[in-house]
């Protein structure tokens, strides 16, 4: 995973200093071409004369020295002081003379659980966290990538509660048509964030199988020729279909499933659902469900090329191709 305040993740470094070093081109044409600054170019190009490729590696960001920092001492203090009392940054800072807000830090800093996730009797932990260990990234694209259903209800024409709010009044007194759902299965790789979507009437092992291989075809003509691993959740659809097995075979890849009830394993494509919801498919009234629908591309279209993605700091398009 490269550095969280690092621009170019080290291959992008490793081009920079391709074209530069070993094409003989000025820094400036190839800095503008991998959207960094002059500055930051000619950082990476003296830092790889001076150390070789080991000067291209993610350093830590951290100062020399804190003068600010709160002493060991305090420190120690604040954490008895929670052992003691078993209480939030408020009380603590009132016993111990500490601002609340350095208490919260120096908590932290130390890792230590909510008050609510431990045993009031005896000041254990007792919950376990909702999410994993550490957070990855994979190291290229299409190492990895993440596929997933979502179920949405579908528009009625005239554009539902939303496009009439009347609607739901009527609705008390008179029948409403049925409108099923739509099912947006989605596919996003791991590295770069690139998404493919699409609308299908069912969440079948069929379906995902050419979804997949659909996927697939839009990653290599993207820049990503080959997909090395598929991860999904334990759903029929991908763990009890031979159709679904088959077309993770055609790719070559190696098919593998999050463990069960712990959906933030395939937290990328999760987070990639709520990002079509809310910008998407709940982001205007829709009149129907056909103009839901026909939005759906353009969305992708932008969400790959022009939208930067807060996880990653840049567009997934410019992950695959750092020209791009």
């Amino acid at each position: 995973m490269s550095h969280v305040n690092a621009r170019l993740t080290v291959l992008g470094r490793a081009l920079l200093i391709e074209r530069v070093i070993g094409g003989h081109r000025p820094v400036a044409h190839v800095a503008k071409e991998l959207g960094v600054s002059r500055q930051c170019a000619h950082r990476w190009v003296r830092r790889f004369r001076a150390e070789g490729p080991q000067g291209l590696l993610d350093r830590s960001s951290r100062p020399r020295s804190s003068p600010s920092r709160t002493s060991p001492e305090r420190e120690r203090l604040v954490l008895d002081s929670r052992n003691h009392l078993r209480a939030g940054p408020t009380r603590i800072a009132a016993a111990t003379g500490v601002p609340a807000r350095t208490v919260s830090r120096v908590l932290a800093r130390h890792q230590i659980p909510p008050l609510s996730w431990c045993d009031p009797l005896t000041g254990q932990l007792i919950r376990a966290s909702r999410a994993t260990t550490n957070r990855y990234e994979r190291e290229r694209p299409g190492e990895l990538v993440h596929i997933d259903v979502k179920k949405l209800g579908r528009i009625p024409d005239g554009g539902g509660w939303r496009g009439d709010p009347e609607q739901s009044r009527r609705n008390h007194t008179t029948p409403s048509a049925h409108v099923g759902f739509d099912y947006v299965h989605a596919v996003i790789d791991d590295h770069s964030r690139l998404a493919y979507a699409e609308i299908h009437n069912d969440e079948k092992g069929n379906t995902a199988a050419g979804v997949l291989l659909r996927a697939a075809a839009f990653f290599a003509a993207s820049g990503i020729p080959r997909i090395e691993r598929v991860l999904s959740d334990n759903a029929f659809a991908y763990r009890k279909s031979t159709a679904f097995k088959q077309a993770v075979a055609n790719l070559g890849a190696e098919q593998r499933f999050i463990k069960p009830h712990c959906p933030w394993t395939n937290g990328k494509v999760e987070r990639l659902n709520r990002t079509l919801q809310t910008e998407w498919a709940y982001r205007q009234i829709f009149t129907n469900n056909t103009e839901r629908a026909a939005a759906l591309a353009p969305w992708l279209n932008y969400y790959n090329t022009e939208r930067i993605h807060t996880g990653i700091g840049a567009t997934p398009l410019s992950r695959v191709s750092p020209t791009s």
